[in-house]
């Protein structure tokens, strides 16, 4: 594939890709007005009440209200009763610690910068996304404020201002968010991936009848293939939905991904499809249109009926895109039906999620969280020290961005730090200076002022419901005008200060950009082949596990395992958007790497899902207990799954030496065991979950050989 890869031509020039590229993300989608709506009245109206009120800092309200989560009412409920009690914590930690080391000065930098060690720890080590950030967002305003020579009355109230304009954020969120409640259709994710899917269905009915290809479906098939599931994969990370559903929903939308993909390219391949062909593109049609019901099932809490997995097409095919799609269907419904212990057709179960923590099980163990801190702290700091170095107390907004920017670091690439410039400049620049010029001087009420307000918010909303390629720039954009105009309760008339905060922000950007991407980064097909890589050999480790006889011990070491490994998929995902921001003179090979590692990763993650199954049955889980003859043929077949699995990741990593496996043959070996129970005990039904087991098993075995040979 290398080869392959180096002998493209050349990239040709990225202004028409890019063009087409916002023209895709930016065009509607079902339901994205009507988000984008109750993003900017939420926003308006927190803007509105803290203007009327005369509460400063409504900026953190207002980007509240952009960034809490709007799932479900409930998920929405939750979310701001979390985001209100992190935002205490932080403004009582900002309280307490603040007036023991404000008399001095050398205790007070070292708390400044022990203050940006946490913040940064927790965003990176925390498993709720809202409470991290609330934390952090108050921190980030919570810290310069005690650096003002005015009285500690003042800094405490200025402390308790923050949060009550975090409270006011929260709380209007909430209640609009609950009037529309009976307005939004169904699931965040299981929707829109029904929708992609249901576009594929169409196209491939108008290939299985002979159909010339409708323009309006093309052209729709192929803005999904352009923007992707980043949205989604977002939404997922950062809800409130149960971990076991997270788990496999992500496999669907990355397999779903898949899929589209594959059918973004049929419009322009000019196939030509045999009556064979035919009847099997009908057939898979079909399944795809029962995997679509079965995930509009989700949302209402019906147990689906899936479809049974389509058989693979032989190898005379005039299609080879066939095979493909079938096998990735295949995917799609064994990842929804799911390892039920008795071979039931189910919903994801709350059963297999792990009990609920607020730190990631590898938070202490993981240095990817302490590499993070240091790099943010390091960042945070240099602008503190900067800032106040040079006497320019105007630009501490430069603390508050590298937070807040933090928020969509982990797992970027350098490339979206030129959408987060670039949003800063159109948001402070030509929005909040533009509007004080040209607009704010005619203005003499509140109203006036929302009109403008409502534009802005309504410009940055659009991005950020866009994915994560744009969403940078929508919330960019927001902060910056929002810093200027919301940080007092007046209208800002001061070129000065709208200067200030601006070149804060811009500074804190690229003080970020030149820590996390210049010092420690790497291309973004790099760092994708490497996290990749390092995922293989994660879910190698997990076919091997259980390894002791300390169940507690091996319990807490399966989901930290599984924590790791999910992290691991997002990351590779992120990678992999970062890789279209990228124009290198290898531009063509880099996406060459993309597309095959994007071809591989669902495989992975089925192999994950099958073997986070087994480990139950290795593990001797009560209702998993295997007789000692299939234990031991079961650890025989593991062990040489995971051998194949680490040579799969030597060989990305460049090493030559091949490792053998035998993997059918011990599969073959475990089948005979189960035969020979079966044979011994004529009289007895073979157990529902032996069976489970067995088909696991094969699925492992025929997914991990098929990853071994394409790569």
């Amino acid at each position: 594939m290398a080869t392959a890869a180096q002998s493209l031509a050349k990239p040709t020039s990225p202004f028409p890709w890019i063009k087409q590229f916002l023209k895709e993300e930016l065009k509607p989608y079902p339901g994205r007005a009507e988000l984008v709506g109750r993003m900017v009245l939420a926003a308006t109206i927190v803007m509105v009440v803290c203007l009327t009120f005369q509460i400063s800092y409504a900026f953190q309200g207002a980007i509240f209200a952009l960034l809490l989560s709007r799932e479900n009412p409930r998920a929405t409920l939750n979310s701001a009763g979390i985001l209100f009690l992190f935002s205490g914590v932080g403004a009582g930690y900002v309280l307490f610690s603040a007036r023991l080391v404000i008399s001095y000065p050398t205790a007070h930098l070292l708390w400044v910068i022990f203050t940006f060690f946490v913040a940064f720890y927790l965003l990176s080590a925390m498993t709720n996304y809202g409470a991290s950030s609330a934390f952090a967002i108050v921190i980030s305003v919570g810290v310069p404020l005690w650096d003002r020579y005015v009285s500690a009355e003042t800094n405490v109230e200025d402390t308790l201002r923050v949060l009550l304009s975090a409270a006011i954020g929260l709380a209007t969120t909430v209640a609009v968010e609950l009037a529309f409640a009976s307005q939004k259709p169904g699931d965040n994710v299981a929707v829109p991936v029904a929708e992609r899917l249901a576009t594929v269905e169409k196209l491939l009915r108008e290939y299985a009848e002979g159909r010339a290809t409708d323009e309006a479906t093309s052209a729709e098939i192929t803005r999904l293939g352009m923007v992707g599931s980043s949205r989604l994969r977002r939404l997922l990370r950062r809800s409130n939905y149960s971990p076991a559903y997270i788990e496999r929903m992500g496999a669907v939308v990355a397999l779903t991904g898949g899929i589209v993909d594959v059918a973004a390219n049929l419009p322009t391949s000019g196939v030509q499809l045999s009556e064979e062909d035919r009847k099997r593109v009908q057939n898979l049609a079909a399944n795809i249109a029962a995997i679509r019901t079965a995930l509009l099932a989700l949302q209402s809490g019906k147990i689906p009926r899936l479809v049974e997995s389509p058989p693979e097409g032989g190898g005379g095919s005039t299609a080879p895109f066939l095979a493909e799609m079938e096998r990735t269907v295949s995917l799609i419904a064994e990842v929804l039906r799911g390892a039920h212990p008795y071979g039931v057709d189910t919903t994801i179960s709350a059963s297999d999620d792990p009990p609920q923590r607020l730190f990631a099980r590898d938070a202490l163990a993981n240095v990817a969280h302490l590499k993070f801190a240091l790099k943010g702290c390091l960042t945070a700091s240099a602008c503190y020290v900067i800032y106040n170095a040079i006497d320019w107390p105007g630009i501490s907004t430069c603390v508050t961005t590298c937070l807040l920017t933090a928020l969509s670091t982990i797992g970027s690439s350098r490339q979206k730090q030129v959408l987060r410039i670039t949003g800063a400049i159109v948001g402070g620049f030509v929005f909040a200076m533009g509007a004080q010029i040209f607009i704010l001087p005619h203005v003499d009420s509140v109203g006036g002022f929302t009109i403008i307000f409502v534009m802005v918010t309504a410009t940055a909303a659009w991005f950020m419901t866009g994915s994560s390629r744009v969403s940078y720039f929508g919330l960019q954009l927001a902060l910056a005008y929002y810093l200027v105009h919301l940080q007092e309760f007046a209208f800002q008339s001061s070129l000065s200060i709208t200067r200030d905060r601006v070149v804060g922000v811009l500074f804190g950007l690229i003080m970020m950009w030149f820590i996390f991407d210049q010092l420690w980064g790497a291309p973004a097909i790099e760092e994708m082949k490497k996290s990749f890589t390092s995922g293989v050999r994660l879910v190698a480790q997990l076919t091997r596990e259980p390894v002791s006889t300390d169940l507690k011990i091996e319990m807490d070491r399966y989901y930290s395992l599984r924590e790791t490994i999910n992290t691991n998929f997002d990351s590779v995902r992120a990678f992999a958007d970062g890789v279209l921001l990228e124009f290198r003179d290898t531009r063509h090979q880099d996406l060459a790497w993309r597309s095959r590692i994007i071809q591989w990763q669902p495989q992975l993650r089925a192999i994950f899902l099958a073997e986070a199954a087994l480990w139950k049955y290795r593990a001797q889980l009560r209702g998993f207990e295997l007789p000692e003859a299939m234990r031991t043929a079961e650890r025989e077949s593991s062990s040489e799954a995971a051998t194949m699995l680490e040579g799969i990741a030597d060989r990305m990593e460049g090493k030559t030496e091949a490792k053998e496996t035998e993997l059918e043959k011990s599969f073959e070996r475990l089948s005979g065991t189960i035969e020979a129970f079966r044979l011994e005990q004529p009289s007895q039904e073979l157990a529902p979950h032996i069976e489970t087991f067995l088909s696991l098993t094969r699925s492992v075995v025929s997914l991990t050989t098929h990853l071994n040979a394409e790569i």
